[in-house]
This record gives structure tokens, sequence and C-alpha cells, in this order.
């Protein structure tokens, strides 16, 4: 499990992940999405 960790870390550090995580904070702070998201997690939870 901590090699995956590790992997993680790694790849958070990288510029493709620098990218991907600020593609993932302007979205948390678009309201359309954020609402999107909320109505995605309703769904995968009334499943179980």
């Amino acid at each position: 499990m901590a090699g995956m960790l590790d992997r993680i870390k790694q790849f958070a550090r990288s510029p493709q992940g620098r990218r991907a995580v600020e593609q993932a904070r302007r979205a948390a702070a678009d309201p359309r999405k954020r609402a999107q998201a909320q109505r995605l997690l309703g769904k995968l939870k009334g499943r179980r």
C-alpha cells in the first residue's frame, strides 16, 4: 500500500499532476460543476 501512495505523491509533484490538481480546483470553484458533483454523489449513495 505504501508503494501506491508513493506513486500518487510522485504523480502529484509532476507537471501533469499539477495540471490535474489545478483543473480539479477550478472545477470545484465552479457552482455548476459543484452541483453536478453533488448530484452524482447523491446517485451513488442511493444505490447502496
